[in-house]
């Protein structure tokens, strides 16, 4: 079957951000809180909800001071920003198909356009919802339903890819044909394989074959 619309997650699938997230994370947790946490803790729920609800489970009491500071330290890391190992000829790839091709993304639009910034992949896309757009966000489907609202598409002929157990959970509760890619290196591909994708995509020859 051929997939269109495709919709991407942003962090691990198309821009290599998971060492970037990984120190901002370390930076706040032992500023703010002066102790060390393992790098599962700190990534284990990058890519669901949003920053102020992943810290809100590191700390509950001191969720702003630890979002401050992430923020702080991340800002500037976004120059040295670098897409994923041949994203951009995956896109061309699917323009050049015909595809619709959306981002759908747990970040909050001023992150989205400070990394579009750095790395010009914004003009691929027809549609992009972030963090502010739905109340309810990853895993729960609400921000791929909008996406696909916006193109007028129907779930069952769209994919979503993303590199997160909730990017799948997400894609299954919206009924779309769901493709997790293992690139990222944020989530584990045995993470990744217990959420039962459509398709586990370790390089974009495997993505493009696995999107019909």
């Amino acid at each position: 079957m051929r997939l269109d619309p495709v919709l991407f997650d942003l962090d691990g699938t198309l821009i290599d951000s998971g060492a970037m997230i990984l120190a901002s994370f370390r930076h706040a947790t032992r500023t703010v809180l002066e102790r060390e946490i393992s790098d599962e803790q700190l990534l284990a729920a990058v890519g669901g909800s949003n920053l102020r609800e992943q810290m809100r489970l590191l700390d509950r009491e001191r969720v702003e001071e630890l979002v401050a500071c992430y923020s702080e330290h991340n800002a500037p890391l976004h120059r040295d920003l670098r897409p994923c190992v041949d994203v951009v000829r995956v896109l061309d790839a699917l323009r050049a198909d015909g595809r619709t091709l959306g981002v759908v993304t747990s970040k909050r639009t001023l992150s989205v356009d400070r990394a579009f910034s750095v790395i010009p992949l914004r003009d691929y896309f027809d549609v992009i919802v972030t963090v502010e757009d739905t109340e309810r966000h990853k895993p729960e489907p609400e921000p791929l339903l909008l996406a696909l609202e916006r193109l007028d598409a129907r779930p069952a002929e769209a994919a979503y890819v993303g590199d997160s157990p909730f990017d799948v959970q997400a894609a299954k509760a919206a009924g779309c044909f769901a493709v997790a890619v293992t690139w990222g290196g944020i989530h584990s591909a045995e993470r990744l394989a217990r959420e039962a994708p459509d398709a586990l995509v370790g390089t974009t020859e495997e993505l493009l074959g696995g999107l019909g």
